[in-house]
């Protein structure tokens, strides 16, 4: 139990150790880092900016260098928060690289795949700030190594359901932990899992199949609540429309699970409707899976 505790320990600290050294490393520099985790949009925003003087640079001559630091500083300088991305429940990117599950080589050729707006100078011309988009589907593909998706859990027994085109599940108001006497406000992830009541596996990712279609899309999108209450005959956004079709299954989620309340535990009678049908467990093995959450745990800044 001791030898236990000591891994644990030691990972946790290796984690902390990545993100400390790589939030210092350009501080001599004087750069700085701040832009938008976006769950909703499945992207990082990110801004660097470089203040001119504090680096000893003058314009004009100064700003191909000034550029050349910002390009050379963002990996170092966006990495503490690609680190503390979560997983799932459990773990975070930093962790996943402490147990040796992902290394750096696995970070660098993700943020190589990022797009870029040409640095622009402040209407003051004492800095220069390069504009970075991250996209995070990307991230969570590298993370998805199984050949082919796990079998969804089914009943034994027919049980009659309608033939859904998705599934919505909504989750915006603070819910019950399991196991605990408490409460918490689901969050996002990058592999949510799906419980029912009684505590079976309805959803995670080895049953998702993310290689059934051209483009890559996560297991489960996240959106507010709005977006299921436009002015149209679905109620449904264009964007969520896209995902779960014209006739979605919508749930209510009882409760949450996991060190972080990132899984949602639906009622029995409801997951019935999901897994007793063939076309209905195909919904999740095609990623058609929506989790509505309350509008602050879709979006941070850093």
């Amino acid at each position: 139990m001791f030898n236990d505790f000591k891994d644990r320990y030691m990972r946790r600290l290796t984690a902390v150790l990545l993100i400390f050294i790589a939030a210092n490393v350009f501080g001599q520099e004087k750069t700085n880092v701040s832009g938008t985790v976006e769950w909703d949009t499945m992207q990082v925003n990110a801004r660097f900016t470089l203040n001119l003087a504090a680096a000893g640079l003058r314009l004009p001559a100064g700003r191909t260098q000034a550029e050349t630091l910002l390009a050379s500083g963002f990996f170092d300088l966006i990495q503490p928060h690609i680190y503390s991305l979560q997983v799932d429940s459990s773990s975070t990117i930093a962790d996943l690289i402490a147990r040796g599950e992902l290394n750096y080589a696995d970070i660098e050729s993700f943020l190589l795949t990022v797009s870029s707006i040409a640095p622009a100078l402040s209407p003051d011309m004492r800095n220069i700030t390069a504009s970075h988009n991250i996209p995070l589907t990307n991230l969570s593909l590298s993370l998805l190594r199984h050949n082919r998706p796990s079998p969804v859990t089914r009943t034994l027994s027919n049980v009659s359901a309608a033939q859904y085109t998705g599934i919505i599940i909504i989750a915006v108001d603070s819910l019950p932990v399991h196991g605990m006497r408490s409460s918490a406000l689901p969050v996002p992830c990058m592999f949510p899992k799906i419980w029912d009541s009684e505590m079976n596996l309805i959803y995670e990712r080895s049953m998702f199949d993310y290689r059934s279609s051209s483009g890559y899309a996560p297991m489960a999108r996240y959106s507010s609540l709005s977006n299921i209450f436009m002015d149209n005959p679905s109620g449904l956004s264009g964007e969520i429309k896209e995902i779960v079709g014209e006739r979605p299954l919508r749930i209510f989620a009882r409760g949450v699970f996991g060190i972080k309340p990132t899984d949602l535990i639906i009622d029995r009678n409801d997951s019935l409707l999901i897994i007793s049908s063939e076309e209905n467990r195909r919904l999740l093995t095609q990623g058609r899976v929506v989790f509505i959450m309350d509008e602050s745990v879709l979006r941070y800044e850093f």
